[in-house]
């Protein structure tokens, strides 16, 4: 019956995210720079999924496989490890061809120092 449905109504898997500890710094999954200049780069959908992903990993809950999961993956946000999905809950700021690659008044928004101060070095997990 499976083969006769289109494949958008499948249902999704379901995982458990882990935290992805490293020891660069970045800003909080929920902070305003990862809503602002993240969404920017990956759009609203892709951001949405990796705090549903940060938030499962912190809490240690299941939820059903995000759709924008391979673009999270591809901004090195997210990744499968044997088996397991880890997910970042502390966000780099956004570089290199990500940041070439937005808008002007975005970019120029984004060298504005006010950011600096919500930057917070990862702590040991």
């Amino acid at each position: 019956m499976r083969s006769n449905l289109r494949r958008t109504v499948w249902p999704r898997a379901v995982v458990t995210p882990r935290p992805w500890n490293t020891d660069e710094p970045g800003y909080p999954a929920a902070s305003r720079y990862v809503r602002t200049f993240w969404t920017a780069a990956l759009g609203p959908g892709a951001v949405a999924d990796l705090l549903r992903l940060a938030t499962a990993a912190a809490r240690g809950r299941s939820l059903r496989r995000p759709l924008g999961l391979s673009r999270l993956c591809e901004a090195g946000l997210a990744r499968e490890v044997n088996g397991h999905l880890e997910v970042r809950t502390v966000i780099p700021p956004v570089g290199g061809p990500v940041l070439r690659s937005l808008h002007p008044a975005v970019r120029r928004l984004h060298e504005e120092d006010r950011w600096r101060d919500e930057i917070e070095p990862r702590s040991a997990a």
